[in-house]
């Protein structure tokens, strides 16, 4: 339902808009920018993102396949079990959605994204399993999908490599600054569903690993900031990335030799799902994206930023950081979007300016949550959301909002 009034509402408020632009500025050009956008919206949900997602799709869904016979999945499982057994109550302790779940975080913490999409969507496969009504999502998939929206990186390689190719005088000196506001974003996240939820957030178990991975974050920024240069901690961040994600290719196909598992055919059998998955999400992504689309080039954006500015400026406060403000609303709506609007700030102001430098902060403090809802609750044939959307978008709200004071303290 949650999902039925917003993409009406994005054509409604869109066409609305594009209305008064036509009427009262004379825009004569609004309303063939929000029908070209809507083909092209349309051609990339499918050919730039579902069509290459069926690649990447089979490739790590065979790759988890011959990882769940190796028996690997099930001893990450049993690992963690402590804690998601705490955070997800619904899933049993040994299931393997734990075991997916953990290599999706696992991937997503390191900027691993076309290893992530994969795993999560197996891992929302895996929850759906356990889901008694198939058509709504249950409180695990919820959970972790917030979790993922939060958009928990440990280094943001991906920012860091485009402020470079723009020139930046010292590309890595958001990293930090995108660290803190996607760590609050994630507590945010876990917050407001266990809230919901009902879990006890002061449990021993879950206070101990929350604190661990706190601590280890701390540990490793403190490391990395006092004994490597910047251009070391690109280095060591794309060498470790990489090879994380390699060890754990070989440790699936050498734990399945061992087991005597048939390590090609157990590829194939689980390579399989991925042309059909990519298919059943091709309608939730064209629905999406066109809809985002419409909101994009009917000026929504623009009128916000004016009216947001506008007021500021009546209330004597500071407007330095309202040129970023188009990177924080399309974070939610699309990610190309918001990378688009983060290059758009740095070329606009300087990539070394206040707004390009919390622009960055921005793009790396969350993920896309209405991307993310289409994606992962389309391929397992979700239509009612719940409250997965609005506790998204807060965590979108909390990283983007961290990202302004913590710019403000680094870089003002």
């Amino acid at each position: 339902m949650a999902l039925n009034y917003i993409w009406s509402g994005f054509f409604l408020v869109g066409f609305l808009a594009a209305l008064a632009q036509y009427i009262f500025l004379g825009d004569t050009e609004v309303f063939k920018r929000i029908i070209d956008g809507t083909f092209d919206s349309a051609r990339m949900a499918v050919m730039d993102i579902a069509l290459p997602l069926a690649g990447i799709m089979t490739l790590w869904l065979g790759l988890m396949n011959v990882g769940e016979k190796a028996g690997a999945v099930g001893f990450i499982a049993r690992i963690i079990a402590p804690f998601f057994s705490r955070v997800f109550p619904g899933v049993p302790k040994e299931h393997p959605a734990n075991g997916h779940m953990v290599m999706n975080f696992s991937a997503n913490m390191l900027g691993l994204d076309n290893a992530a999409t994969p795993l999560g969507l197996k891992a929302m496969e895996s929850l759906q399993t356990l889901n008694p009504n198939k058509d709504e999502a249950s409180d695990a998939q919820i959970m972790f999908l917030v979790l993922h929206t939060s958009g928990l990186t440990i280094i943001p390689l991906s920012i860091m490599a485009q402020r470079a190719v723009m020139g930046a005088q010292d590309p890595s000196d958001i990293f930090i600054p995108c660290l803190i506001a996607t760590f609050i974003s994630t507590l945010t996240g876990i917050v407001i569903v266990a809230a919901r939820q009902r879990i006890n957030l002061f449990d021993r178990v879950i206070v101990a690993w929350l604190g661990g991975l706190s601590a280890a974050i701390a540990g490793m920024v403190w490391y990395l900031v006092n004994f490597l240069t910047k251009p070391e901690i690109e280095i060591v961040s794309r060498v470790a990335s990489n090879m994380v994600l390699c060890a754990v290719i070989a440790t699936f196909i050498i734990g399945a030799l061992r087991k005597k598992v048939n390590v090609f055919e157990t590829f194939i059998e689980g390579a399989k799902g991925g042309i059909q998955t990519s298919i059943t999400i091709m309608p939730y992504l064209v629905g999406m994206l066109v809809a985002i689309s419409v909101i994009r080039n009917s000026g929504v954006l623009g009128m916000i930023v004016s009216a947001v500015d506008w007021t500021l400026v009546r209330l004597g406060l500071d407007t330095s950081w309202t040129p970023s403000l188009p990177t924080a609303l399309m974070k939610p709506l699309s990610g190309s979007g918001s990378k688009a609007m983060m290059i758009d700030t740095m070329k606009t102001y300087g990539v070394d300016s206040f707004p390009g430098r919390l622009s960055s902060i921005m793009q790396g403090s969350a993920d896309t949550t209405f991307y993310i809802v289409a994606l992962y609750f389309g391929s397992v044939g979700i239509r009612k959301t719940r409250y997965a959307i609005s506790a998204g978008l807060a965590t979108d709200i909390a990283g983007c909002t961290a990202a302004v004071f913590v710019a403000y303290l680094f870089f003002a």
